[in-house]
């Protein structure tokens, strides 16, 4: 009998992370971590390949890793797509109910949904293609509605979905280097929505609240409400900025400097007044951003589930109470309960993108989690890619 295994693989400027994990029970979210598999990223930047060749060999290091701590070969994996070509843009639709009964169909919910995104294509760089749509609100006849439109009846079929866009070049090289690495791609997933489907709670996402991953390049923002994901924000700012700017005021090494913002080096050859202002200073630039971009949604200091902080700069001591006071919001340290961790070298919220991604390949609903992957499409966006790849 064939084990029901899935494979998720980030690829971050930091770290390239590899996980294989296997369902426990028909739990669409209880999964059983079999091995992971980690490597310095080499060759991305900004969340884009600059260096094929330095990627692949990173992949195959982490998966070698991955599988042996598994005891499996891996042949497919679902793949976390992040960085500043990353965009989340909103757009609408509309049809005509044509049933005589004017009931709303499968069919009217997809036309609308095509509506919206052809409204969008219109918008966008040719350069750009659309790796997700999220339906975030739905009308009939002018009036809200609340829950799913099948079924109801009305004489016109509106919506607003969230669709999130990534650089049809950029994405074309991951695929590439992953397959390239021998390894297949299942799907494309944004990596800010694989991580909030391990970082946040149902509640908060009801509730509101903004998920942060705050990566060594970039800071990633996605907005819920509702259950669903209503905005997703990259800022080209991360924790490799703070490093640098502990560097230079300090006069120590990048490597020293990357230990001593996480604390792991302490000593009495610096200033601890100046490493404050440093870390500080440059963690006032990434919540000012975070604060204007609330802002423009209407969102600032509404969010009564907060700000919840993940990836590798999220454990820099001061950040959580720092963000509190600077968006005024409740804030938190995303907390992940990762399986059968003790097994495994997973230390950290930096490996929600990964096990993300696990829970994804092993879930028969993905509709359920309001994330329309690229296999769904009626395109089939991989398919559409890889015609096009050497």
């Amino acid at each position: 009998m064939a084990r029901d295994v899935s494979v998720g693989i980030d690829i971050g400027t930091y770290q390239i992370k590899v996980m294989i994990a296997e369902r426990l029970s028909s739990s669409n979210t209880l999964l059983d971590i079999l091995g992971t598999g980690f490597s310095e990223s080499r060759g991305l930047r900004y969340g884009y390949i600059v260096n094929k060749g330095d990627i692949v060999r990173g992949i195959k290091k982490a998966a070698g890793q991955a599988e042996e701590a598994a005891g499996i070969k891996i042949k497919k994996a679902f793949i976390g797509v992040g960085g500043v070509t990353l965009e989340g843009n909103i757009s609408t639709g509309s049809t005509v109910i044509t049933k005589v009964d004017m009931e709303i169909t499968h069919l009217d919910v997809a036309r609308v949904t095509e509506n919206s995104e052809e409204a969008l294509i219109k918008k966008i760089s040719p350069n750009r293609k659309i790796i997700h749509t999220i339906p975030v609100e739905y009308k009939i006849d002018k009036k809200i509605l609340y829950g799913r439109p099948i079924g109801m009846r009305g004489g016109k079929l509106e919506v607003k979905t969230l669709s999130i866009t990534y650089m049809e070049q950029h994405l074309n090289d991951l695929i590439q280097a992953v397959e390239e690495a021998g390894i297949e791609v299942e799907d494309v997933i944004a990596s800010p929505l694989a991580a909030s489907l391990v970082a946040l709670n149902r509640t908060q996402k009801i509730a509101g609240s903004v998920l942060a991953n705050i990566g060594a390049e970039t800071v990633s923002l996605v907005v819920f409400e509702n259950n669903l994901p209503v905005s997703l924000k990259v800022f080209p700012i991360g924790g490799t900025d703070i490093t640098n700017d502990i560097a230079l005021r300090l006069k120590v090494p990048i490597e020293e400097a990357e230990q001593i913002k996480m604390g792991q080096l302490t000593g009495t050859h610096y200033s601890q007044r100046e490493l404050e202002e440093t870390v500080l200073a440059r963690l006032s630039d990434i919540f000012e951003l975070i604060e204007d971009y609330l802002k423009k949604l209407g969102k600032s200091g509404l969010l009564p589930a907060g700000i919840i902080l993940t990836g590798g700069s999220s454990e820099i001591k001061t950040i959580e109470e720092f963000a509190k006071k600077s968006l005024k919001l409740p804030s938190k340290i995303a907390e992940i309960n990762f399986p059968n961790a003790a097994k495994n070298t997973i230390k950290d919220s930096s490996w929600a993108v990964a096990y993300g991604l696990c829970i994804l390949g092993l879930s028969e609903e993905k509709e359920s989690f309001g994330i329309k992957i690229a296999k769904q499409t009626g395109t089939n966006l991989l398919s559409w890619i890889k015609q096009f790849l050497p």
